[in-house]
């Protein structure tokens, strides 16, 4: 078993993900099989019932696992599937080690952190080494270097090394590097990192030092001493403005070459051609358009980074730069009149998010899409609020809702799913994960996904189309082109608009670089098409 520790210091949000994703696709580039494991410090047991505001979008997982983003970051630039099991958070910990004592396994033992907790998190971390058979586990340990949420893992991480011996494990520390009013990059606050990172007994083997700039060679030369690693292991982790760019930089810089000698891996190749075609394709665009975002959460991008970065692979298959404008829909609930400064957008899209707040809002937004030929895509709530905006506006079913939005409403179109009626628990209860779709033939989604019978896509979501009023909105035009095998409505569209569709799952966790996901390929070519004509 071989083992690569992703660690983090001076502040949160440095790259660890990033940095983590980026040495995977390296190795994997290098003919290494590689998986990654991602270890969040909270004692939430997952991700799933925490507000974007506070860690960015809830990555799902094939097999319906609710997870930190970083996640979203490896299977993107691995182009391969995680489960939910090479998530690690505080909670699940704990929460298997007392469940365990409860049951009397520890024989009368007194638990404790060490060895019991440490424990629990090395019998994780090899059981994924085992499953996946990968010549390398990628483990990015979240949080940063000196908080205490942390240290137990970091804890487990230091033990490894002596279990499986330092020819197995490597450690890589991302850090910071600022610039002064002197245009000078100081060293000193990753030399402080570092240093307590090795006062829990933990020496980097590697450094990557974030900077707005490329590190120079004296503080290259500086980090190296002082941090007692060698020069060829301190890594310019400068900032860029594509991050797929930063495999091919650590390709420059040797990392991978670095990381195979000092962990004794056979390179059965050398071969970043594929990667710089994917690159290329976003930095070669002659064209440019404008996606208006109408979200709950726009005030943090993050809480769509997914969907951010799903809508940019589809610019980067059609040589388009997507730019996407948040619209924050509350503004025209106070000024309805305002939603006509949407006509100077090329699409709009209206992406998955719970609750009341700024849904009528995005109805007036769906409904200027509709009726203004602008190519609209709806995911999730985005689907719920059209079927809702339909029923209003052309079933005439008045006062038609959701009924996660009004309880009371005559005509619930979207309804809660039969399964979670008198389900207390938050987490882990909605509808989650790949879920099977048929769809119908003849319809545009059926042209879209090259005319696939069925096809799998990722779900996270509780309220749904209710069957009741499906003759109604068929009768008044609404299209259902896909459908779970039991029938609940998946995709819908409309027949006389250049681009209307909507889908009850999420795409974008499906979306790769130069493999963008079909649905949202297709509206950002209306999109295009819209601002420059049929191509």
């Amino acid at each position: 078993m071989k083992f690569i520790f992703v660690t983090g210091g001076v502040m949160s949000g440095i790259g660890k993900g990033i940095t983590a994703a980026s040495v995977g696709r390296l190795l994997k580039s290098y003919g290494i099989s590689v998986t990654s494991i991602k270890i969040d410090p909270y004692v939430n047991v997952d991700a799933g019932t925490m507000s974007p505001y506070q860690h960015g979008e809830v990555w799902v997982t094939e097999d319906g696992g609710e997870i930190d983003l970083d996640l979203g970051h490896y299977e993107r630039f691995l182009d391969q599937s995680i489960p939910k099991d090479h998530n690690i958070t505080t909670g699940q910990i704990y929460q298997t080690v007392i469940g365990k004592e409860r049951r009397g396994e520890y024989l009368g033992q007194t638990v404790q952190i060490i060895p019991h907790i440490t424990n629990e998190i090395k019998r994780r971390f090899k059981a994924v080494a085992e499953h996946t058979k990968a010549d390398v586990v990628i483990i990015e340990i979240g949080g940063t270097v000196g908080d205490i949420e942390s240290e137990p893992f970091l804890e487990a991480a230091r033990q490894v090394r002596g279990d499986e011996g330092v020819s197995n494990t490597l450690f890589i520390h991302v850090t910071l590097v600022p610039i002064s009013k002197t245009k000078e990059q100081k060293t000193k606050p990753s030399q402080h990192s570092v240093a307590k990172l090795r006062e829990l007994g933990i020496q980097p083997d590697v450094i990557v030092p974030r900077c707005s700039e490329v590190l120079m060679p004296d503080a290259r030369s500086k980090i190296a001493l002082f941090c007692n690693v060698p020069e060829e292991g301190v890594i310019s982790g400068y900032d860029v403005d594509l991050i797929y760019r930063i495999p091919l930089i650590y390709h420059e810089e040797g990392l991978g070459d670095f990381i195979a000698k000092r962990l004794g891996l056979k390179v059965k190749k050398r071969e970043m051609g594929e990667w710089k075609k994917i690159v290329e394709q976003f930095e070669k665009t002659d064209k440019e358009v404008t996606v208006a975002m109408a979200g709950k959460y726009v005030e943090m991008e993050d809480s769509y980074l997914s969907l951010n970065e799903a809508l940019r692979h589809a610019g980067a298959h059609f040589g388009a730069r997507v730019n996407i404008k948040f619209v924050g829909t509350e503004a025209f609930e106070e000024n309805p009149e305002e939603v006509g400064s949407l006509d100077e957008v090329d699409g709009i899209l209206v992406p998955g998010g719970f609750g009341e707040r700024g849904s009528r809002g995005k109805i007036l937004t769906i409904q200027y899409a509709r009726e203004n030929d602008i190519p609209y895509l709806g995911l999730c709530f985005g689907f719920q609020l059209a079927v809702v905006e339909y029923a209003r506006n052309v079933a005439g079913l008045e006062k038609a809702n959701s009924s996660e939005i009004d309880a009371n409403t005559p005509h619930p179109v979207v309804d809660l799913l039969p399964t979670l009626r008198g389900v207390k628990d938050m987490g882990g209860t909605m509808r989650l994960g790949a879920q099977p779709i048929k769809i119908k033939a003849g319809t545009k989604a059926f042209d879209i996904y090259n005319h696939q019978e069925v096809i799998l896509e990722r779900h996270r979501h509780r309220y749904e189309v209710n069957p009741r009023y499906i003759p109604t909105l068929k009768d008044n035009g609404l299209v259902f082109s896909g459908a779970a095998p039991d029938g609940r409505v998946e995709i819908i569209e409309l027949d006389e608009h250049p681009f209307f569709m909507a889908t009850q799952f999420h795409p974008e966790f499906k979306s790769r670089p130069g493999k963008p996901s079909p649905i949202i390929r297709a509206f950002v070519e209306a999109a295009i098409s819209r601002r420059y004509g049929a191509q």
